[in-house]
């Protein structure tokens, strides 16, 4: 056990007794959605993983500990602390525990901690990845970079729509993380089931018995690699490409103008879409979330199963 982790006593035990445990990352409480929908995003989007037949693990960083499951309490503090609350990558790790700080933890930071609590499955809106325009800024998210040395298996509706979605799979490839589609043989683009730019996946299961399987053999012979499943928005709750994608070219201009970077970008431009959609692209996003946990229950039960069975 690592000395810093803390793991939530419903989630030791259904660990030490082999039961099914979906993590969940903690920036999309403080840094994705307003209060109080993060909150109550955060409780339902628990509630889906317990409907699978599995425990939800939420995970931050609280007064230098990592904390791999949190009480409603503590989801609670972060949802009203929003941005004010630190947003930590891997590379803030370290010194949020030294000063015994706290944050929210991005996909990175969030599958660090599932995988030092030995959690194999995680279940999130959409990972992080090569911003539009890092030709010249540079800008690729830690996510792409974890998945490739972190045994998690990461249940998302593909990569943010507002990143560069082919530089994103061509990172993905080159760093050998396995993205797989569910139900589909195309890219998810977060908002919308289509990506609008031809961008096909290598690998396509259509059961969690299949993923649970796959995650099995990657033990084997990738013990230290993750996988994205990436699975489309519902048909009734996504966005036509066109419409969202206007708004984000939007976004982006405004960032531009008022020298969003860095950290920062990501909500930002998150806040902006869900303003220039009159609120439509923070209920795409929540239903994502939602569909994204449930599927993520299933496979960690699936799995689950398959590790009992040896």
């Amino acid at each position: 056990m690592n000395r810093f982790l803390d793991i939530h006593p419903e989630v030791a035990a259904a660990l030490q007794a082999g039961r099914p445990v979906v993590a969940l990352e903690s920036t999309i409480i403080s840094h994705g959605m307003p209060w109080p929908q993060n909150v109550q995003t955060a409780l339902r989007v628990e509630a889906a993983v317990r409907s699978a037949g599995a425990v939800p693990a939420t995970v931050a960083v609280l007064d230098g500990r990592l904390c791999a499951g949190l009480t409603q309490a503590q989801i609670e503090a972060l949802g009203r602390s929003g941005p004010a609350m630190r947003k930590l990558s891997r590379r803030d790790l370290p010194f949020a525990l030294a000063a015994s700080g706290s944050g929210a933890t991005t996909v990175a930071a969030t599958m660090i901690v599932a995988a030092l609590a030995r959690i194999r499955i995680f279940a999130t809106g959409g990972i992080g990845g090569v911003h539009r325009g890092a030709e010249h800024s540079f800008d690729i998210s830690a996510d792409l970079l974890e998945l490739s040395r972190t045994p998690v298996a990461v249940v998302c509706a593909g990569a943010k729509a507002i990143l560069d979605l082919r530089l994103t799979l061509e990172v993905l490839e080159t760093q050998g993380v396995p993205i797989v589609g569910y139900g589909t043989n195309v890219l998810p683009a977060f908002y919308s089931r289509d990506n609008g730019m031809g961008l096909t996946l290598p690998w396509r299961l259509d059961t969690p018995e299949a993923v649970a399987r796959v995650l099995r053999a990657q033990d084997a012979v990738m013990p230290d690699q993750g996988l994205v499943l990436a699975q489309p928005i519902a048909p009734e709750h996504e966005i036509a490409g066109e419409l969202i994608q206007a708004h984000i070219e939007q976004a982006l201009t405004e960032a531009a103008r008022q020298g969003v970077a860095g950290a920062a970008t990501t909500p930002f431009l998150l806040a902006r879409v869900a303003a220039l959609t009159g609120g439509a692209s923070l209920a795409a996003n929540i239903e994502l979330v939602l569909a994204n946990a449930r599927l993520a229950g299933r496979v960690a039960v699936a799995y689950a199963g398959l590790a009992a069975a040896g």
